[in-house]
């Protein structure tokens, strides 16, 4: 399946909907210590090291990742 890019507005229309969503956080660890802005519940995994914890990333849900 090829990734698709979302808006906040679709994201949050598929919150509101109900979908089960897993949200990955993939800054690096000082853009996501400077950010003002932290998702609660997301899982933090630097892009850099995502295919190492593929494992721990659950697959019967939607995967949102984002950067800012």
């Amino acid at each position: 399946m090829e990734p698709t890019r979302l808006i906040v507005s679709e994201v949050k229309q598929r919150m509101d909907g109900g979908e089960p969503l897993v949200f990955l956080d993939v800054r690096n660890p000082k853009a996501w210590s400077e950010s003002q802005v932290k998702l609660p519940g997301a899982i933090r995994i630097p892009v850099d090291e995502v295919e190492q914890h593929l494992k721990e990333i659950s697959r019967d849900r939607t995967i949102i990742t984002y950067c800012r």
